[in-house]
């Protein structure tokens, strides 16, 4: 199926892109569309539009304080005297490797050479092992959690560029950015749908006899990328580590067969069960166990195998995101959507409102 990537865009004003979240998370607004009904709500009456038996699928991952200060330290050339020692430079981790290095993009990148030491403080250091057009691939001095150690002391949080843009990050950040049940560190963005459930609306789902399901995907940097402008024949996109336990996946499952709905709560959620989906044909279940990269593209044309419903925020003009739910939705319905959350005064992004979505027609086999 063609993508015409003009059919993700729209205005949106600046001033419709929050700046801080909602206090208490769940009192931000919740706009449910379900059939061609549309509703607005706020988040904290999610339990009135879910099911006893439906199972919530939440992303544990935890944010890390991904983007760094430091100096960028380099041999003087022998006998040009034209080489600075060192230079300031800002480092913003994207993704770790299986061998333990990382990749990051820097700023100045044109400055930074293959070979190179990068110094942080807290005797955190990097060597530059690769370097591409766009990225760098670091090994640190530190590994495991004295590496997270060390990175808490020195890290700042990164937030969004279209957030960063407009206010400085802050102390309040590190907490707002972060998912009540963020456990497993990894992410340089926050699984941002999770951002509006706090202990008052989990007790309140329990009650209603909603159970919830831990997954992982360590949300990159490129999240935040428009659309490639190939959209129309890749089918790939940045690839991201993530997680399907054998729990996670009986668990699933188990609800499956009695009947109740697989919700995830976000698009980092829905996309590590589709690629289980895909990477487990001969599962019991809808999903199997399943741990490594994903790259898939959900776009539409995708056909859904696990969820039935989702639950996400509004997302950017032109990106992946609104394909994906537009692939999720169906490309009209979802233009009546957003244009409904336009003229409701919804606020979107990272630290705006949020959606539950259930299509008219079931999308999975």
């Amino acid at each position: 199926m063609a993508t015409i990537l003009s059919e993700f865009d729209f205005n949106l004003p600046d001033e419709r892109i929050a700046l801080r979240p909602a206090q208490p998370r769940s009192a931000s607004r919740l706009l449910v569309a379900s059939g061609t009904l549309i509703t607005d709500a706020t988040f904290a009456d999610l339990p009135k539009f879910l099911r006893p038996g439906d199972r919530l699928v939440m992303n544990d991952t935890r944010v890390i304080p991904a983007r760094l200060h430091g100096v960028r330290k380099r041999m003087p050339q022998a006998g040009s005297g034209l080489e600075p020692a060192g230079i300031q430079i800002e480092v913003l981790l994207t993704r770790q490797h299986s061998d333990g290095s990382w990749s990051a993009l820097a700023r100045p990148g044109r400055r930074i050479r293959q070979g190179d030491r990068l110094i942080f403080g807290n005797g955190l250091t990097a060597k530059v092992l690769e370097k591409d057009r766009k990225e760098l691939r670091l090994a640190f001095n530190r590994t495991g959690s004295d590496f997270h150690d060390v990175l808490g002391r020195v890290g700042e949080t990164p937030l969004p560029p279209y957030i960063a843009s407009r206010r400085p990050v802050d102390h309040r950040d590190a907490e707002d950015y972060q998912s009540i049940f963020a456990r497993r560190p990894g992410s340089v963005a926050a699984p941002t749908a999770s951002l509006h459930f706090d202990p008052a609306l989990m007790d309140s789902l329990c009650r209603h006899g909603v159970s919830v399901t831990w997954i992982t995907l360590h949300v990159g940097a490129g999240t935040f990328l428009p659309a490639p402008e190939n959209a129309t024949e890749t089918e790939t996109l940045h690839p991201e580590q993530g997680e399907v336990s054998p729990d996670a996946a009986e668990e699933i499952g188990r609800t499956r067969r009695n009947g109740g709905r697989i919700i995830p709560v976000g698009t980092t959620a829905l996309r590590v069960l589709e690629t289980a989906a895909r990477t487990q044909p001969n599962a019991q279940g809808p999903v199997g166990p399943w741990r490594g990269e994903t790259d898939i593209f959900i776009k539409p044309g995708f056909r859904f195998h696990v969820a039935d419903a989702l639950i996400t925020n509004f997302h950017l003009p032109g990106s992946t995101l609104l394909m994906l739910v537009s692939a999720f939705m169906g490309l009209a319905r979802t233009r009546r959507i957003y244009a409904h959350a336009m003229a409701r005064d919804y606020r979107f992004y990272s630290y705006g409102d949020g959606s539950f979505l259930e299509p008219k027609v079931k999308k999975r086999p």
